[in-house]
């Protein structure tokens, strides 16, 4: 293996990872809220979430690009300071923690949603306040089913290209993960390194994958 690829190895790892951690939280509340709450609005809130399933990861990683250019909400001109978001690591984070929030929410939802409320409304009874009953029963019973969704994120941030590379841009040690590798090396004919570079993210993706299916088959399981 070309000894070069273990840069946008690592790279892809760090940044699905951070993306991860960085999207896991927002996730798990806002899949706590689509199965629990019968807010007006949860039809609405569940379509904003889905909205990067269906859009095109360019169209996505524009907006973002907007959003964080000089004059855009967070940018330089409207915050007064610079993020140092825009190509950068730290810019593929957000990226892919963007592209990976609705996988994540869908698996938390589908989580909570298997917890039985009796078991919540019995530690109601018993004196405990909402946040309680959630971070001591909820969480807890739905616990597989949200590592779950930690690795569907990951693995999801991990295949990220299309908003990465207009957020983050395609720059070799600095934002170049391995889906960016792979189509900067066919775009310069490596077919070699591509495949090297397929072959690894094959790899990793099989990794993520198959404790996803062990987890979800036992969610059940007490």
């Amino acid at each position: 293996m070309d000894a070069a690829l273990l840069v946008p190895l690592a790279l892809s790892v760090q940044v699905a990872a951070a993306a991860t951690a960085l999207g896991l939280p927002p996730a798990v509340a806002l899949g706590w809220v689509l199965a629990r709450d019968r807010l007006p609005g949860r039809a609405l809130l569940q379509t904003l979430v889905a909205l990067p399933l269906v859009l095109p990861p360019t169209a996505v990683g524009y907006l973002l690009l907007r959003l964080l250019g000089r004059k855009g909400l967070l940018g330089t001109e409207s915050l007064g300071v610079d993020l140092d978001l825009l190509f950068t690591w730290k810019g593929a984070v957000l990226a892919s923690a963007v592209m990976a929030l609705p996988l994540m929410v869908q698996a938390a939802r589908g989580a909570f949603e298997e917890v039985d409320p009796r078991l919540e409304s019995m530690a109601r009874t018993l004196g405990h306040g909402p946040l309680s009953v959630a971070l001591r029963f909820t969480v807890p019973l739905a616990r597989r089913g949200l590592a779950a969704a930690a690795l569907l994120g990951f693995g999801r941030a991990l295949g990220e290209f299309g908003a990465t590379v207009i957020v983050a841009g395609n720059i070799e040690g600095r934002t170049q993960t391995l889906a960016l590798a792979i189509f900067n090396d066919i775009q310069v004919g490596d077919e070699a390194r591509a495949s090297q570079a397929l072959g690894l993210t094959l790899v990793l993706a099989f990794l993520v994958l198959l404790p996803v299916e062990r987890l979800l088959r036992r969610r059940g399981a007490p």
